[in-house]
């Protein structure tokens, strides 16, 4: 008589039977496309204790069991200051899930709250900070995040529309400030809908905005509060109903940057600008 799975056995097999084509291959095409894992690497898995990031560290465990390319795994949990049930269920899912988290503290929220001016950024660089010191402490050479796709798209169009820019989300990075280490995206192909699917299906709760700043806020279903973030969401959505390529479309536009088009740009942190090089241009050949 067969013994009935666990949560994580059922978790785990749902990614790679029923999520297969949504949820594995594209994970697998964006670690293949843009070479997120060598062999030997040693990947510090950065989870927030939210459905991508629980999700992107059951993905990294099934890759591991079945690669012909080792490399070693860390699960890393930062607590930037937590309320004790928030703590408590990030605990709990990663036992229930099988993820061997390494926890560890820090007084983040507590530094944060009392800035007034962009407290959300300097949260944003102080965890990323941390969280690739740690890593190093760990021998780790990379630390995976889970930005998704959706995360991409959106993050293009707050740039464009609030930012005066068009600027995307890398799918890896090289750190500035801590050499030899790489920040990677596995889940760049991943839409948002089929992790909340697998979420759903699983009947896995995880937390959804945890920061103290942010937790009394109206928030939706995925987790996404009354933000710049929700609102790109949200013009998305009514964009998709005109054009329902919209969003492939965009992920597609940002591979395919028409330089020769573009009045200015930047590289390396210099202004460019279309004059530059317009004289040459029109030079017969």
């Amino acid at each position: 008589m067969a013994r009935d799975l666990t949560a994580a056995e059922t978790a785990q097999r749902s990614i790679i039977k029923k999520y297969r084509r949504v949820l594995w291959n594209p994970f697998i095409a964006a670690v293949k496309r843009y070479e997120l894992i060598s062999p030997g690497d040693r990947i510090a898995v950065c989870i927030s204790g939210g459905k991508d990031s629980m999700l992107l560290a059951k993905l990294m465990q099934e890759l591991q069991n079945h690669t012909v390319a080792p490399f070693e795994l860390a699960f890393l949990v930062m607590d930037p200051g937590y309320r004790r049930e928030n703590r408590e269920q990030i605990e709990s899912n990663a036992k229930l899930l099988d993820i061997p988290v390494t926890i560890f503290e820090s007084d983040i929220f507590d530094v944060t709250a009392v800035v007034e001016k962009n407290p959300c950024y300097l949260c944003a660089r102080m965890r990323r900070g941390t969280l690739y010191s740690r890593a190093r402490e760990l021998g780790c050479n990379k630390i995976a995040l889970g930005h998704h796709f959706n995360d991409v798209i959106e993050t293009t169009l707050m740039g464009l529309l609030y930012g005066s820019q068009i600027q995307a989300m890398l799918p890896k990075l090289h750190s500035k400030n801590f050499p030899g280490m790489e920040l990677i995206r596995p889940l760049y192909c991943v839409h948002e809908e089929d992790i909340i699917a697998w979420k759903n299906y699983n009947h896995l709760e995880f937390i959804q905005c945890a920061c103290r700043l942010t937790e009394n806020r109206t928030v939706e279903e995925d987790g996404a509060s009354n933000s710049k973030r929700q609102e790109m969401k949200e013009l998305i959505s009514r964009l998709r109903k005109i054009n329902p390529n919209v969003e492939k479309s965009i992920f597609q536009a940002i591979h395919g940057v028409q330089l020769d088009t573009m009045v200015g740009y930047k590289a390396g942190g210099v202004l460019h600008s279309f004059l530059d090089e317009y004289e040459k241009r029109g030079q017969p050949r």
